[in-house]
């Protein structure tokens, strides 16, 4: 067994040439579905991927939106390889429509690529979001993306394609959206079952894990301590004070801040997860010291990333 350890060292780095020295995939008569696409890292793809000479369908949430019009525009000197369609990942009805349209305006190769990019995030404490609140994420994170997968996955299997899931390194840890890491620790695991489903049919499942890029979306705006404290039921305002939302809300704004503009960077492993010849399970597309905290989180006792995490907050008192 120990002979065999430098064998599996070596690995790694055999697989990796092997990646770079491999042919990428032809796009040419390829078609890919995109949810979300109205702005951020949607957007960014569906662009780059016709500008590649994908045949692209981009779902939008509002097609009469800037984000939508602007697709509209870069349709209209692609020679009809670029559509945008209304896409709302919790209606059933919108997603078989789309099914409708991609099946009618099938390129060559087929349906090569679904990207499940649609999510929302927002800002909270456990007690202070509504029942509502937490049905409405996991419906838009959660089950959209399965709503869309199991729609497409006959067509999937068909083509031997892609899937690939928008995640977040904030699946493995939460300050201060628990809501959302929720659904993208959720969805982690989903995928993970898939994509040893999917093997025996050649189509390949891939993860992407952003660091922090609230800066290149808007899936997060800024948040305000004083919608905060107007939506907290008068229990949590019992226990809590305006005081502290506000260093609450506070903190998690100047994170918002330090978030990369560079969206790129992101599109950048969505591509190559549609495009390789071997693409990878999972793609962490993060700072170092965001990288860090997964690593802790993974390898460590919880006690070890609780008390990270603890740290990090200790400057909020709850007066």
């Amino acid at each position: 067994m120990w002979a065999a350890a430098p064998l599996l060292l070596l690995l790694p780095v055999l697989w990796r040439l092997w990646r770079r020295g491999a042919a990428p995939l032809e796009p040419a008569g390829r078609a890919v579905l995109i949810t979300g696409c109205d702005s951020g890292f949607g957007h960014l793809l569906a662009l780059r991927l016709h500008r590649l000479g994908f045949t692209v369908f981009a779902g939008c949430l509002c097609p009469g939106g800037e984000g939508a019009r602007r697709l509209q525009r870069e349709a209209a000197a692609g020679a009809g390889r670029l559509r945008v369609l209304r896409l709302d990942v919790t209606r059933a009805r919108d997603v078989l429509a789309a099914k409708e349209l991609v099946l009618s305006h099938l390129p060559e190769r087929g349906f090569w690529g679904l990207v499940n990019n649609a999510g929302i995030s927002t800002f909270g404490e456990t007690g202070w979001l509504s029942m509502e609140k937490y049905e409405k994420f996991a419906d838009v994170n959660l089950l959209g993306s399965i709503r869309t997968t199991l729609a497409f996955l006959p067509l999937l299997r068909k083509y031997k394609g892609r899937i690939v899931f928008m995640s977040s390194i904030i699946a493995y840890f939460s300050l201060g959206n628990g809501i959302y890491s929720m659904t993208k620790a959720a969805i982690e695991k989903f995928c993970d079952a898939l994509r040893l489903e999917m093997k025996k049919f050649g189509v390949r499942v891939c993860i992407i894990q952003p660091g922090n890029y609230a800066r290149s979306t808007k899936i997060q705006p800024p948040v305000s301590a004083e919608e905060i404290w107007n939506e907290l039921s008068e229990e949590e305002k019992a226990v809590y004070n305006k005081e502290y939302v506000q260093e609450r809300a506070n903190f998690f704004n100047s994170i918002l801040s330090e978030g990369s503009t560079n969206g790129n960077e992101v599109v950048d492993a969505m591509v190559d997860a549609l495009t390789s010849p071997a693409p990878k399970a999972r793609y962490m597309v993060a700072k170092l010291k965001e990288k860090a905290l997964v690593f802790v989180c993974a390898l460590f006792p919880t006690v070890v990333m609780d008390s990270v995490l603890s740290y990090a907050l200790s400057k909020v008192k709850l007066a």
